[in-house]
């Protein structure tokens, strides 16, 4: 054997001898993996293969007081087909009833369903789109369909659930129901869902799946693993018409002028339930939709509506009486350097304080509570914070203002503070802060706080129920609580607010003016802007409710008193409610008509056809049937209560004539 023969066996054997090694390597490591490191690779396998998925719990519905939706959680489903995991045979058996199926439930031809299939399972689609966000009934018939009804593992059926926020009221209210954060699904920060988040939330569900083709993801099961709880139900004290009607009124006023937003408040006197929230803003294209919650959460100066505070303080302190009288002088006055004025030319000389509050005197009011505390406005300030009106009323729902009250001995305090606070400048409170103090007023003076939620439930059962919580028992005695309720329906009567006054309904509230934006003198009056609002209760005599209403940079040009902007506002609120609610809730809890006064009723009007009338008996009739009844027979009819007819002021048989005043007292 030569030299080079021997050379080349010896590299054979080294390249052999390298393969067994290398040979030996492999299955040393194959050994290895198999026996020493199996039980890791398999669970790294399994987590790369299977995942458990969060299922969202149906969140909790949120209602109105009547039972009425405000918001509600929908589960919708995506519908998608797995081509490659039915059998050829499955797949020829059912293809064609499937198609019709899915052509007679969604209305395209049977031929376009078994085109897109058969192309979708030659190209090995795992992931194919039948439907999406269909409806829970049409979501069974899917599932019951030839093939679909297999489950997912024989018939390649993968159902997407997913939930859906619906509000019934559209935007109305929206602000105040509130709504997830549009950047971070699933986040309730705002209104009532973000008050309430937890109890709406419920408890979130788990369910495996399996990774297929393309990253994506089918269950493996046909059932959850852990099924989710829904969340629990919240009861709210907004009452749909009286949302409704708000919403309209605010609406109409901002468009008529073209104001830049507004707010409406309606709360029960004596529980403190919120019966209605509105909030408008103007947007870019001029029109008005729910922007922020200006009712709960803007801290502004409350101009004139503040007087009402500041002359309970003097009341109770004693310092002055309703008969005190204060000089006006002639419209201007200078105190400690600055002018103050009066919206009448030539002022009113001299007044009553109760008088200085129905005209709304900035001067009466300057003058008087500077003149009694002058030398210890300590006193004042802390009769305000005695009431709590410098903190937060601490509602539920994120965002509420916080008042500003300034301290005598702050920075910023000089001898013009008191003045200006008496007339409502230099401090500042929510709409929702001032109306918790008129309410106690319209309460006989029983502070309480303003509830948005009835109860939590969970279906048919109590969780949780929110009674009548009260701040203060009394904010002040009887006697000035009695002056302060005279003076507030005089202000309609005969005061600033005398263009709302209407004989046939009483109501008691103070109109309200102040600048903003005044800091630079000059592009104010270039540019004049205000806050208008009204705060009151209605009927006066026995206050049922109470309401605020706020907008925020009428036209000047248009208008921009109380009286003129906000008050025709309160007026069309209190008076809709006064006539409809009555009425809407008779019928809701009887749910049917009362025969006997249907049939009277009728009586009625075939003896008003005759040419002689006289006075019918109402007594036992609804408020509004009377109404109607007896302005038929051309009376002028005066509303004492709530309910049906207890006394009518005419008696039986008596002759009547056209343009007669009647006065019925309701029970």
């Amino acid at each position: 054997m030569s030299n080079n023969q021997k050379n080349i066996l010896n590299r054979l054997y080294f390249v052999a001898g390298g393969m067994f090694l290398f040979a030996l390597l492999i299955a040393f490591k194959l050994i290895n993996i198999q026996f020493v490191e199996g039980d890791v690779y398999r669970d790294l396998a399994a987590q790369d293969a299977t995942k458990n998925v969060v299922i969202p719990a149906n969140r909790g519905n949120l209602y109105a007081d009547d039972g009425s939706l405000l918001a509600s959680s929908v589960t919708k489903y995506d519908i998608r087909f797995d081509t490659q995991t039915v059998t050829k045979k499955d797949f020829d058996e059912n293809l064609v009833p499937l198609s019709q199926g899915l052509s007679t439930l969604f209305g395209k031809p049977s031929s376009y369903y078994q085109n897109l299939m058969r192309t979708a399972r030659s190209n090995k689609n795992r992931y194919l789109l039948i439907a999406k966000k269909l409806g829970y009934s049409d979501y069974i018939k899917v599932k019951n369909m030839p093939l679909f009804k297999k489950g997912s593992n024989r018939g390649g059926l993968i159902v997407i659930p997913t939930t859906v926020r619906e509000h019934p009221m559209g935007k109305i209210a929206e602000r105040l129901v509130g709504n997830q954060d549009r950047n971070t699904p699933g986040l309730y920060a705002v209104g009532l869902e973000g008050a309430y988040h937890t109890q709406l939330s419920g408890k979130e569900g788990r369910r495996l799946k399996q990774k297929i083709s393309k990253g994506r993801w089918k269950p493996v099961y046909d059932e959850n693993e852990i099924e989710p709880q829904d969340g629990y139900d919240v009861i709210s004290t907004i009452n749909i018409n009286m949302q409704d009607i708000a919403h309209h009124a605010l609406l109409k006023q901002l468009e008529e002028y073209q104001a830049d937003h507004g707010s409406v408040i309606v709360m029960e006197v004596a529980t403190g339930e919120i019966k209605a929230v509105a909030n408008l803003g103007k947007s870019r294209s001029g029109g008005y939709y729910e922007r922020l919650n200006y009712a709960v959460g803007e801290s502004s100066e409350p101009g004139s509506t503040f007087k009402t505070i500041a002359m309970t303080v003097a009341l109770e302190h004693k310092v002055l009486d309703t008969a005190t009288i204060v000089d006006t002088q002639r419209g201007k006055v200078r105190m400690y350097g600055r002018t103050i004025s009066d919206s009448k030319r030539g002022g009113y000389g001299e007044i009553s304080a109760a008088t200085a509050l129905e005209v709304s005197s900035n001067i009466g009011f300057a003058r008087m509570i500077d003149g009694a505390y002058k030398d210890d406005p300590k006193k004042f300030t802390d009769q305000i914070k005695k009431w709590k009106l410098d903190q937060k009323i601490g509602i539920l729902i994120l965002g509420e203002g916080a008042p500003v009250v300034p301290e005598v001995g702050d920075p910023l305090w000089s001898k013009n503070a008191l003045p200006s606070i008496s007339y409502g400048y230099n401090l500042k409170m929510t709409p929702l802060q001032i109306l918790t103090f008129y309410n106690a007023i319209a309460n006989n003076g029983t502070m309480v706080r303003p509830r948005f939620v009835k109860e939590i439930r969970s279906w048919n059962k109590q969780i949780e129920v929110y009674g009548t919580q009260v701040i203060i028992d009394q904010i002040a005695s009887q006697t000035t609580i009695g002056k302060m309720q005279e003076m507030l329906k005089n202000i309609v009567v005969r005061g600033t607010g005398k263009s709302l006054y209407s004989k046939n309904f009483s109501m008691a509230g103070k109109t309200g003016t102040a600048r903003i934006d005044y800091a630079d003198l000059d592009s104010w009056l270039k540019d004049k802007k205000y806050v208008s609002s009204f705060a009151g209760y209605f009927p006066a005599d026995q206050p049922k409710y109470s309401c605020i209403v706020v907008i925020h940079k009428p036209s000047a040009d248009k208008g921009y008193y109380g009286a003129d902007v906000t008050g025709p506002v309160f007026k069309r609120i209190a008076q809709k409610i006064y006539t409809d609610s009555p009425l809407k809730a008779e019928i809701a809890a009887k749910d049917l008509l009362d025969v006997a006064t249907q049939r009277d009723f009728d009586g009625y009007y075939q003896y008003t056809q005759q040419d002689t009338a006289t006075m019918p008996n109402v007594k036992g009739m609804p408020a509004m049937d009377a109404i109607s009844l007896l302005e038929n027979l051309g009376l002028v009819v005066q509303l004492k209560g709530n309910g049906k007819v207890q006394r009518q002021s005419l008696t039986m048989g008596t002759k009547i004539k056209q343009g007669q005043e009647i006065i019925l007292n309701l029970s």
